[in-house]
């Protein structure tokens, strides 16, 4: 099970540090500012959960290795870039965007259910709110920063149901904790992230909102 866990972290860290990364370098940032964006984009929700519950210091000071994955990762992909734009090679818009989304994707939804696990291995499953809570901001929380400090309009709040993505997944795996096992509910929540995204994202989903007002 930790072993899983690991393996999980891991996939979610080193998925937002490209997403982090390739924003980053669709902005013209130089190198340090691709790194540090990736590793905010990778870390920034799993600190914000920790201060929540009152962990400190988070997570990501105490076990830096996923910081440094996130740098690392964030390093390669300025270089791979770099050495393919300095070999006039370019790379399509439509393709990059295509690698934006599933990178970030893949993170929302590794990242919302270990917000629900840290509730949980906490002791703090006594409700739905605080898992489902800690979940979204987790799943959430780095893509918040990483729009932030980009200077863009935050992601979770005009596109592809995001953030409505990470809610259902976040309450099926709360919901399935001590019924099914937190393997199956983690999978589960996960997986309902996943497919929930990319059904968004192929069908355009979105919600309500106004666009002609005064």
């Amino acid at each position: 099970m930790e072993y899983m866990l690991f393996v999980l972290d891991m996939v979610g860290t080193v998925a937002f540090a490209l997403s982090g990364a390739m924003t980053a370098i669709k902005k013209k940032m130089d190198i340090l500012g691709v790194m540090i964006l990736g590793m905010v984009t990778a870390v920034g929700g799993g600190m914000i959960r920790d201060i929540v519950l009152g962990i400190l210091p988070p997570q990501a000071f105490r076990e830096p290795v996923y910081a440094l994955s996130a740098l690392i990762t964030s390093a390669f992909i300025f270089i791979y870039i770099y050495f393919r734009v300095r070999g006039y090679e370019e790379i399509p818009g439509a393709h990059f965007q295509q690698i934006l989304m599933t990178a970030d994707t893949l993170g929302l939804g590794v990242f919302t259910v270990a917000g629900v696990r840290a509730a949980f291995d906490n002791q703090m499953g006594f409700n739905y709110f605080l898992p489902v809570f800690l979940g979204t901001i987790t799943g959430v929380g780095g893509g918040l920063l990483r729009d932030m400090m980009a200077g863009d309009r935050p992601y979770i709040f005009v596109k592809h149901v995001y953030a409505s993505a990470s809610i259902l997944g976040a309450f099926v795996c709360a919901f399935l904790w001590r019924r099914t096992g937190s393997e199956t509910a983690m999978l589960s929540g996960a997986v309902c992230v996943i497919v929930m995204r990319f059904l968004a994202i192929h069908f355009k989903w979105n919600l309500p909102r106004i666009d002609n007002f005064l």
